[in-house]
Formats: structure tokens, sequence, C-alpha cells
């Protein structure tokens, strides 16, 4: 818990430099095995020392001492902030992004930068210029994407925390594989300023932990309106449920195996206010036809700044398969004989499902789900585009609709030899975060 490690460090039973020095060797032994950190800061035992001192001074924050890693896509001035992609490979970040410079103020150390899937495009975090991440909770599986390091490096010891970015699941989905836990929050309710992003109508910076206990302890540090981002806003503060509380668990298509546990992972902790709903959502079979035309549109016209002039390399020329797909994509459907066929109809259904999950919202205050539809397949494995989009299935609604949801681990399943985590999604109201994070906390 990352309370009680505060406690110890401010206490003198651990000091910040010797948490520090801790992750340090640890991801000195141990990263050649996962490829999960891609650079690692010089200078956090000499940050560590200047918070002991602050300890000492009776002046050090909230996180006073903790180390956190950081998804390649979040710029920490100083770190390289390469996406990892060779268009950026030697880009360093000039300037702290938001949740970074928030965490740094509650004297919070940045271990360093993470694995990733190139341009956060990919579920598997097998799409990276600088090789595979791997999963530490099965090794042979894919750790998932595109926050592959954040959720690995947090299943590896590497960190106290780490923060990913979610655009449609990015955050969930390897936190269900490598068995953590990872929050997306309400649109607008983190600052996106200083996230290279995906898709901006999407994206949200998430943190992945060992507890849904750690994720809200960050989660209140990272949160608020910020002067640099327009869309990002401090909510109202849900009022706590007392009396019963209304559970939507919502038909889905997914592996059996996966549904089974779910449901015994919910009648394991339900108590006794928890009113059950089956519920039923009309268009959730249109997600992922409505998410990707509109993801790839935004990464087409985000990434026209790679051109290579002002910094970095051109990226057509330089990018992974799956980074051009999405620009070749998103330059088509962004034709004006295209716009109205494709585009504007993935606007138009986008309108529909947060329409019908705000209405499904008036009925019950969470919604249960499977985080990920099927396991996660081995790593080198071949999958067709087709189903490598289905790993989003299950979370591109919370994006579409622009819910906070969070991936909790539901348990484990065999198959191979290998005990596979699996991941509970929990949906929620917009805005209604905290009240999304207290429930969550039953299922720890």
């Amino acid at each position: 818990m990352l309370s009680q490690k505060v406690q110890e460090i401010k206490s003198g039973k651990l000091s910040a430099t010797g948490n520090i020095k801790q992750f340090l060797e640890k991801i000195e032994k141990e990263n050649k095995k996962f490829n999960i950190v891609l650079q690692v800061n010089e200078e956090a035992l000499a940050e560590a020392k200047k918070v002991d001192a602050k300890i000492k001074q009776g002046t050090a924050g909230k996180f006073a001492g903790l180390g956190f890693l950081v998804k390649s896509n979040i710029n920490v001035a100083g770190l390289i902030c390469n996406c990892a992609s060779k268009t950026l490979e030697n880009y360093r970040a000039g300037y702290d992004a938001t949740v970074i410079a928030k965490l740094k103020g509650e004297d919070a150390i940045v271990l360093g930068m993470v694995n990733m899937d190139e341009f956060a495009c990919g579920g598997t975090g097998e799409n990276s210029a600088f090789g595979v991440c791997k999963n530490p909770s099965t090794m042979s599986r894919i750790p998932g994407g595109s926050s592959s390091g954040s959720a690995a490096g947090v299943a590896a010891g590497f960190c106290d925390f780490a923060l990913g970015s979610d655009t449609g699941g990015s955050v969930r989905n390897p936190a269900s594989h490598c068995g953590v836990v990872g929050l997306k929050p309400s649109y607008g309710m983190v600052s996106r300023y200083g996230l290279i992003d995906l898709a901006m109508s999407f994206d949200q910076i998430g943190p992945l932990t060992y507890s849904v206990a750690d994720c809200q302890l960050v989660f209140d540090v990272i949160k608020g309106a910020d002067e640099h981002d327009g869309v990002s806003q401090t909510f109202e503060k849900g009022k706590e449920r007392k009396g019963k509380i209304s559970v939507g668990v919502l038909s889905v298509a997914a592996d059996e195996r996966i549904l089974d546990l779910i449901a015994q992972k919910i009648e394991a902790v339900k108590k006794p206010n928890w009113i059950f709903k089956q519920l039923t959502i009309s268009h959730i079979n249109l997600g992922i036809q409505t998410y990707y035309p509109l993801a790839y549109v935004e990464f087409f016209s985000g990434t026209r700044k790679f051109d290579g002039r002002k910094y970095g390399k051109k990226i057509e020329e330089v990018c992974g398969k799956e980074v051009l797909r999405r620009i070749l994509g998103g330059s088509e459907i962004s034709k004006a004989e295209f716009a109205e066929k494709y585009y504007r109809r993935a606007l138009a259904a986008k309108k529909i499902i947060a329409q019908e999950f705000s209405d499904a919202f008036k009925q019950v205050d969470m919604i249960i789900l499977p985080t990920v539809p099927k396991l996660p397949h081995k790593i080198g494995e071949k999958l067709s585009v087709e189903d490598e989009y289905r790993y989003d299935t299950l979370t591109v609604l919370a994006n579409l609709a622009q819910i906070p949801a969070i991936s909790v681990p539901a348990g484990t399943i065999s198959e191979d030899g290998e005990k596979i985590p699996i991941g509970l999604q929990i949906m929620a109201a917009r805005g209604n975060d905290d009240l999304l994070l207290a429930f969550a906390k039953n299922f720890e």
C-alpha cells in the first residue's frame, strides 16, 4: 500500500534513497528479461536525496520518496519521450506534462520511461520499435497494450506505480493481462497536457497500481482542471452511496471461461445492499466499427507534425506497419468522398452509444463486464488485424461514452500449464470516478 510506504519513509524506517535504489537495482538486474524500461532516470537517486532532506525538514509532499514509471508518450523534462518509435528516437522532452508536474510536486520520483506499442497503436505490446515487452505474470503471453510497459512494470515490481494513457482500453487491457489495477478516468478529469496522444477526443492518462486504494491515491493527485488543457475540468464529487447500489451486469460476447470467472468473482464479493440487473445496451456491438474510423482520422491529423523538419524523422519513412496502417486509413477516411460514409456515420454512432450509456446509468449505479473478451495470445502468434482489434471490443465503449472505467484482477484461468490473469471491468457515469473507485475496492 502506497500510504503505508510513505509513512515508513517519513518515519525513517525506509529512506527515499533506499526505496529508489532498490527499484533501480531490480530494473538493472531484471529488465533485459522483460524489456520494460527503455530509459532509466539517471537523476533519480540525486532527486531521492533531496526528498530525504525535505523529510528531515518536515516539508515533504504526500508521495515523498515513491518511485514511478512513465509511458513513453508522456513528457518528462530531460528524458526521452520517443513513443517507442524511431520517429522520435532521440527526442528529449523539454518540459513536464501536467500529471508529471503534479506528482513531482508531491515528491514522487520518476524512475524511467517504459515500453509501449508505437505511438500507442496496438493492444498487444508487440508493436514497439524497440522490441516486444514481456508479461511478468505469464512470460509466453502478450502483456497487452498500448501501455504494455506501464502494466508490466507494476507486475514486475519495478515501481510503486506507473502512468499510462488510455485511448480505447490502453490502460485497462494490459492491466487485465498483467494482473494489476488500471483506471481510465472520465474524459476531461485528468489533464492531457504533455501527452503525445493517439486520438485527442478519446485519450486519458490513468494510473496502474497494485491495488484500487493505491489507484485512488494517485488519481487524487493527478486529477483536476488545467489551464493548458481546454477540455479538462474539475467535476463535482458524486454523493456517497449509503443505501442500495444497483449493479448492471452487461450481456456481452466473450470466452465462456472469462464470463464464468467474472460471475464467480461477483458472487464471492457481493454485498447485501447490491441489487443486480441484467443489462442490455443495444449498440455496443458497433463499438469497434465506431471507434476505429474516428481514431484513424484523429491519429492521421495528429501525426502531420512529425514531418522530419522541426524534430525527429518523417513518420511515414520509419514507422511500423500498424502506425502506417492507421495513417493511411485516416488519410483515406478524411477525404471528402469518404467523410460522409465513414467519419460522420461513426460520429453519429458515437453519440448513440454515449446516450445509451447515459440512459443505462439512470437505471443502475455501476456496470460490470469483462475487461477483455478473450485470453491473451502467445508472443509471436500471428493474428489478423480484425482479431487483434477485437481485444478492444469491451474497452472502447467507455472511451466512446467518455465515462470512467477500471480493470481489477478477477483471478486466473489455467491454459497450457500457465495461470493467465483475467480482469473484471467496472464502469460508472461520467464524473463519478470516486464512486467507481469506492465500489471497485470491494473486488480487491
